[in-house]
C-alpha cells in the first residue's frame, strides 16, 4: 500500500472530486462534497471568536467535516468522549462551543453541521500548522476528566505504523465499525486509518450483529470492533465479506475468538494501547495464550514500582505510566495480567470508580459510597456500597429495594456511561477501613457475597 496521506493532504492532495469518501444507506459522499462541506464550515468558524470546539457526532462523515474544518480554521478540536447534554453543560469551561450533527439542549454555543450534498470548485485550504493537536478527555483516577493532548504528528506516525503492519491486506477495503469516533480507538481506526489510506468508510456505527450481516456482499470490509460486540455475534446470520477484523479496547476471550473465526473465517488482529499512549502492541490471534508484540521503537521500563512506556507516538520524552500490569518474555513480547489503580474497564470502556462514587454522593440521602468492579455469571458490572441517612434508609425500606435502585440508576444515567451505572447494590452501616484509614477493596468485595 502507498504511504498514508498526511492530514494536510486529506483535502488538498490532487485527487479526483468523485473519489468516494463515505457512505450511509444509499448515499455516498465524495471527496468533492467533503471539500465543499469543510470549506463552508471553515468560513463559519473563522467568524467565531472561540478557540476550542467540542465535537459531538453520530455521523462519522460529519465528524470528519468538523475535525478538518476546525484544524484548517486554526481552531482546536476537543473530543469530550460523550454527547450527554448534562455533562456538556457541566464541562463548558473545557471548550468555546459545540459542533454537532443534531440540535442538542446544550446551554452554550452550538453549531449544527450538515452536508450540502453538492460539489463546487475547490481552493486548497491553508495548511494545518504542524504544532496543532486534538484534545481528548478520558476517565482519570481522581474522577475528574483527564485532558489528553494528541499532536497531529503523533496521529500521522500512528497511521504509518498501521500501514507497515497491515499493508496490502487493507487494499480496496471499506471500513465499518462498532466503535464511536469519540474515543481514541475509534478516532484512530474509524477516522484516521481510512482517511489516511484512502478507504471509504461507513458513516454510521454498527450496534447489532444484524447490521453487520446486512452489509452489501459486493465489498471487502475492514471491521473495527470491540470484544463486547464480538461476544454478542449471532453466528446463525449470513456472514459479511470481512477481510480484516481488528479488535481493541479490552481482552478478547478465546471462546469468542473461535466463534468469530468459525463465522467470518478470519482470525482477529488485536491492538493494545490507550488514549494517552496510542497503539503499543499487536497480535494476530490464532491461538489462545499468544503474547503481544510491541510496535517498532516501543519500549517499557520499570520505575518506582510502575511500568512506563516510551514510543514515537508518546510526546512526553520520559514516556507515560501504564495502568496495566505486564509480564514480559525474554524476547520482549508480553502478556497482560492485571490492572492498577481506580480506573477499570467494563465492556471496553474505561470507567472511573472515583467518578461513580462522586456522582453517588451527589444523590439525596447518600452519606458515603464505594464503587468496585463485580463479575457475576461471566458478566462484568459495577457494585455500589452505600451508607444512607435515616430518612433515605426509611424510604429505601418502605418503597422497596428494587424501586429505590431503579431511581438511583435513573438519576445517574445523565452523568455516567450506561455500563458505569451500578448493577449491584448493598446498604451498610459504614464503609470499613483498615488501621491506616484506607479502604480494603478485597474486603468490600466480600460484602456483596453476604446474603446474596
Amino acid at each position: 500500500m502507498h504511504s498514508p496521506l498526511p492530514l494536510n493532504q486529506w483535502l488538498n492532495a490532487p485527487r479526483p472530486d468523485d473519489t468516494p469518501v463515505a457512505w450511509l444507506d444509499d448515499h455516498t459522499w465524495t471527496l468533492g462534497e467533503l471539500r465543499h462541506d469543510v470549506t463552508q464550515l471553515v468560513n463559519v468558524l473563522r467568524q467565531r471568536e472561540g478557540e476550542r470546539w467540542a465535537l459531538c457526532f453520530e455521523n462519522s462523515y460529519l465528524f470528519i467535516v468538523a475535525l478538518l474544518a476546525a484544524l484548517h480554521a486554526g481552531k482546536t478540536p476537543v473530543i469530550p468522549g460523550h454527547c450527554r447534554v448534562s455533562l456538556l453543560d457541566e464541562q463548558q469551561s473545557l471548550f468555546s462551543g459545540v459542533l454537532s450533527d443534531r440540535t442538542l439542549g446544550f446551554a452554550g454555543t452550538q453549531i449544527v453541521v450538515a452536508s450540502a450534498y453538492r460539489t463546487s470548485p475547490f481552493t486548497p485550504l491553508p495548511d494545518i500548522d504542524g504544532s496543532r493537536y486534538v484534545e481528548l478527555f478520558t476517565s482519570g483516577s481522581t474522577g475528574t476528566p483527564r485532558r489528553v493532548v494528541k499532536h497531529i504528528i503523533s496521529l500521522e506516525r500512528e497511521a504509518r505504523l498501521l500501514a507497515a503492519r497491515f499493508g496490502d491486506r487493507l487494499k480496496d477495503c471499506a471500513v465499518v465499525a462498532s466503535v464511536v469516533p469519540q474515543h481514541m480507538y475509534g478516532l484512530t481506526f474509524r477516522i484516521f486509518l481510512p482517511m489516511s489510506f484512502g478507504l471509504m468508510l461507513h458513516a454510521a456505527m454498527l450496534y447489532y450483529a444484524e447490521q453487520l450481516a446486512a452489509l452489501a456482499h459486493d465489498r471487502r470490509y475492514l471491521f473495527v470492533s470491540s470484544p463486547a460486540f464480538l461476544k454478542r455475534l449471532d453466528t446463525d446470520l449470513t456472514p459479511p465479506s470481512v477481510a480484516v477484523l481488528i479488535s481493541a479496547g479490552g481482552m478478547l476471550p478465546w471462546d469468542d475468538v473461535t466463534a468469530t473465526h468459525a463465522w467470518l473465517r478470519i482470525w482477529p488482529d488485536e491492538i493494545y494501547g490507550s488514549t494517552e499512549t496510542g497503539i503499543m502492541a499487536w497480535r494476530h490471534r490464532e491461538q489462545d495464550d499468544l503474547p503481544w508484540q510491541p510496535f517498532p521503537d516501543v519500549a517499557f521500563r520499570t520505575q518506582e514500582d510502575a511500568l512506563w512506556a516510551t514510543s514515537p507516538l508518546i510526546h512526553e520524552a520520559d514516556g507515560l505510566p501504564l495502568d496495566d500490569i505486564l509480564h514480559f518474555d525474554p524476547d520482549g513480547r508480553f502478556r497482560i495480567v492485571g490492572r492498577r489503580g481506580r480506573v477499570v474497564k467494563i465492556e471496553e470502556k474505561r470507567i472511573s470508580l472515583t467518578e461513580i462514587e462522586r456522582r453517588l454522593l451527589e444523590l439525596d440521602g447518600i452519606c458515603d459510597a464505594a464503587a468496585l468492579p463485580m463479575s457475576r455469571g461471566g458478566r462484568q458490572g459495577i457494585g455500589a456500597l452505600l451508607v444512607l441517612n435515616d430518612e433515605a434508609r426509611e424510604r429505601w425500606q418502605q418503597q422497596g429495594k428494587k424501586a429505590q435502585e431503579f431511581a438511583w440508576r435513573r438519576a445517574l444515567l445523565p452523568w455516567l456511561e450506561p455500563v458505569a451505572v451500578p448493577r449491584y447494590w448493598r446498604i451498610i452501616d459504614e464503609i470499613p477501613v483498615n488501621s491506616m484509614n484506607k479502604r480494603v477493596y478485597a474486603q468490600l468485595q466480600e460484602l456483596f457475597h453476604e446474603n446474596s
